[in-house]
């Protein structure tokens, strides 16, 4: 039997459907946008208050404040490929089991080794009283990582060497305890110390932040199976290079996982098969025109290993930096076509890299006035700038 065919075109229309690009997909409430994209990046703070506002109708901050700082039906997580992400409160719980539980067991490794440096004769001892300690400082409610090693100055003072010879970086005990307890989701990230541009965050015990902590504990084999299913209904059809590299598994897990959803094969404009749910097969409709202003690392930029469907590669030297980083980029109809950034005195410049036509144009204009309009007076850098960004600022 042949593989059914989803070309480029169905592609952008899925993922501008898909992502809330088109305007008719648009909604206010943040959470249903972050379940739409399974995730948003927060490696950069500013990621998750952008890609959640050009989303909306009504662009707007202040839903995505409330959603992780007042009713935290968002939380913040290390997950897959050891990034910070925004997750709703149930897939934080899958990621959890299905990724990050894998990068907690090398974290612990590294900081065994650290502290069997420093003279620690029973690591697994030391952490368990180092977080014991911690957890009860912050049983009174949220504190910095500069304030818990203000009131655990012993834990704060030891200075253990991360790495290997000359690479090695020397950490403070309290940082490192509070990252790798962050990776068993024993301790949260609360607000952050300053505005929602800021990414230093003050610490929560789980449990005291949200009533359960993550959730009830997963089979890792069905939690990777359920995290598969959410990637593939958001970013489908996807090869099984962007599925291995977008949650950073194993090719044995990734296609384990592939089979345990019954992923279908269909045939793509490229040169490798791609995989869809097995209810996602037929042809989604034309969702009509889409233009919108994404930032920096936005999950539609950063969903898939292999772009050719909605990034011309001729464009990837303005837009990616070398570690593979997408900058603030301008989408039209589901694909990537120039990029912006925000000047000095406030105001959003565009730089097209493709003709896109007069309407698309004066679309692209309205979202630049509205990004202006939703920043105000706020001023932020872009933590990982596309290269184009140095003649935009020119």
């Amino acid at each position: 039997m042949t593989a059914p065919t989803i070309d480029d075109a169905q592609r952008r229309a899925r993922l501008a459907t898909r992502h809330r690009l088109v305007p008719a997909e648009r909604t206010a409430d943040p959470v249903a946008i972050t379940e739409s994209l399974v995730a948003l990046h927060s490696s950069d703070p500013v990621t998750v208050h952008l890609s959640a506002a050009v989303r909306m109708p009504e662009p707007a901050l202040g839903p995505v404040e409330t959603a992780l700082y007042e009713d935290r039906t968002l939380v913040r997580h290390h997950s897959m490929r050891r990034t910070l992400w925004v997750f709703g409160r149930e897939t934080a719980n899958v990621a959890h089991h299905a990724a990050t539980l894998d990068v907690l067991r090398q974290q612990q490794k590294l900081l065994a080794k650290a502290l069997v440096g420093a003279g620690i004769a029973d690591p697994d001892a030391w952490f368990e009283k180092a977080a014991a300690d911690v957890l009860a400082v912050l049983a009174d409610g949220p504190l910095t990582a500069r304030e818990i090693g203000q009131l655990l100055p012993g834990l704060a003072e030891l200075r253990l060497d991360i790495g290997r010879g000359p690479l090695a970086v020397p950490q403070p005990g309290h940082t490192r305890v509070l990252l790798v307890l962050g990776f068993a989701a024993r301790v949260l990230r609360a607000r952050p110390t300053g505005t929602w541009i800021n990414g230093q965050y003050r610490w929560a015990a789980a449990d005291g932040w949200l009533p359960g902590g993550l959730g009830e504990p997963l089979d890792p084999r069905t939690a990777a199976a359920e995290l598969a299913r959410r990637y593939l209904a958001a970013f489908g059809p996807v090869t099984t290079a962007d599925v291995a590299w977008w949650m950073k598994w194993t090719v044995a897990t990734t296609k384990r996982a592939l089979a345990d959803v019954g992923a279908v094969e269909v045939r793509l404009d490229s040169s490798e098969p791609g995989w869809v749910l097995p209810d996602d097969v037929d042809p989604v409709p034309d969702p009509g025109p889409s233009a919108v202003l994404l930032p920096g690392l936005d999950p539609s930029t950063m969903g898939w290993k292999q772009r050719g469907f909605h990034l011309d590669a001729a464009l990837v030297p303005d837009l990616f930096d070398r570690n593979g980083n997408g900058g603030p980029a301008i989408w039209v109809d589901g694909r990537i076509v120039g990029g912006w950034v925000q000047r000095k005195d406030g105001t959003i410049r565009t730089e097209l890299l493709t003709d896109v036509g007069a309407e698309h144009r004066a679309e692209i204009d309205r979202a630049a006035h509205t990004m202006e309009a939703l920043l105000g007076d706020v001023r932020f850098t872009v933590r990982f700038p596309a290269p184009m960004q140095k003649r935009l600022l020119a």
